[in-house]
């Protein structure tokens, strides 16, 4: 058995939990279930391996709907066993593995090689998205049926963008299988592919860039043919303020569109390019003040469902190296809470509903269910913990964060899947 005492839950299946939360005790029986929450639980002591949590809160698991952990093919950037460490480490028990790996996640090899390397390991659990076409190239569709067999909870052809006919087609076939369409919104015409901004940062950098209606354009086609199908659609790190517009009216039409934005998309904007800052490279590009602001009242409003890290560790070459030649990511498993709760600190997101886009909501994309009682999966977080981000206590290979050697405060304290504690701090 395992017990939680004193911490502070928040826990939708709960009604007693309500939007503060309530101070209690989780306990967990010996299957890894929590079967009772509630004050001054009465358990033996010497039969229970005891956490005292006192000043923390107790949530359903966090979940992260995109993250590259490059197994198989990749491993000199981030492998299974130091992408899942930096997952656990974030406060996350389950993260969606994304296709683009070499050889690509296409098929049901590649999934149960994911699927049986991260079983061996235990820890974070690891839930594949398969490519939506074979070899990412945009031109036929993977088989889905067999991608599901094999374990992948979703499609998604990551940071290429599939066009309206083929998108169409796998919406209608993902549905037949219960997999989750995710898609990476950008019209290839208008900048497609840069990694900045196009606007007063990338003229006096001298660099050229993507204009916000890339992102606008291709997602306002993107929930028409979501509409068109009936099919639900996911989108992928949105960046712009036009996004999510057509995002909110799409919801409003009752169209099945699902959302997500990164912590550095809510936290910084293109000026944090200035000085050929390569860490602050990412697709899509870190975007204006207003661009950002919009995507902060998105989260809080729920138009934008998730917050997703879009971890994407590089090794140092790949970002020591001029602004243009640099690999476009940012490392973000590790650092995704103390962003989020710096935002709740700072009046911009409300704590539930932080707390809501990096666990229950994600969860809900997937077709699943995050809560903490009947529940296996809870992360246990010190929005107190003041913690310096040094790349020598990364657990992620992966070092490329704007967050490098700053203090920051609020940290997973127990990440705990199926029942075992996956990491304790």
């Amino acid at each position: 058995m395992l017990l939680l005492r004193g911490g502070l839950v928040f826990d939708p299946s709960t009604p007693s939990s309500g939007v503060d939360g309530f101070v209690a005790d989780v306990l967990f029986d010996g299957r890894g279930i929590v079967v009772e929450v509630g004050p001054n639980l009465d358990v033996d002591a010497s039969r229970a391996e005891v956490h005292d949590v006192a000043g923390c809160w107790v949530v359903p698991g966090l979940v992260d709907l995109r993250a590259h952990l490059r197994e198989p093919g990749q491993e000199y950037k981030e492998d299974l066993e130091s992408g899942l460490a930096a997952a656990a480490a974030g406060g996350f028990t389950a993260v969606c593995a994304m296709p683009s790996t070499n050889p690509v996640n296409d098929n049901r090899a590649v999934t149960e090689l994911i699927r049986a390397r991260a079983a061996s390991l235990g820890g974070t659990r690891v839930l594949p998205f398969g490519a939506i076409t074979k070899g990412l190239r945009g031109e036929e569709l993977a088989e889905m049926a067999e991608l599901r067999e094999a374990g992948c909870v979703g499609v998604t052809d990551d940071r290429r963008a599939v066009g309206a006919g083929l998108l169409r087609r796998a919406l209608e076939y993902a549905a037949t299988f219960g997999l989750v369409v995710m898609q990476h919104c950008e019209e290839p015409s208008l900048g497609g592919g840069l990694c900045v901004h196009e606007g007063a940062v990338s003229t006096r950098l001298g660099l050229r860039g993507m204009p916000r209606q890339s992102e606008e354009a291709a997602v306002a086609r993107d929930v028409r043919v979501a509409e068109l199908t009936g099919a639900p659609l996911h989108v992928a790190h949105v960046s712009s303020a036009g996004a999510v517009d057509v995002l909110r009216e799409a919801k409003a039409r009752g169209v099945r569109v699902t959302a997500d934005v990164t912590p550095h998309h809510l936290t910084w904007t293109d000026e944090a390019l200035v000085g050929y800052r390569t860490n602050a490279k990412v697709l899509p590009p870190l975007r204006e003040a207003s661009d950002r602001d919009a995507l902060r009242a998105g989260v809080a409003d729920g138009t934008l469902d998730c917050i997703a890290t879009d971890h994407a560790p590089h090794a140092p070459l790949e970002k020591d190296c001029e602004l243009d030649e640099a690999a476009p990511g940012m490392s973000g498993l590790e650092t995704a809470l103390p962003l989020v709760l710096r935002l709740v600190r700072d009046g911009h997101l409300p704590r539930a509903r932080a707390l809501e886009a990096l666990g229950v909501a994600p969860a809900k994309v997937l077709g699943r269910e995050a809560r903490v009682l009947g529940g296996a999966d809870v992360t246990v977080i010190d929005p107190a913990l003041a913690w310096q981000v040094e790349a020598g206590a990364l657990r992620s290979k992966g070092h490329n964060t704007l967050l490098l050697g700053e203090p920051v405060q609020g940290a997973a304290r127990l990440t705990i899947v199926g029942g075992k504690v996956a990491f304790a701090r």
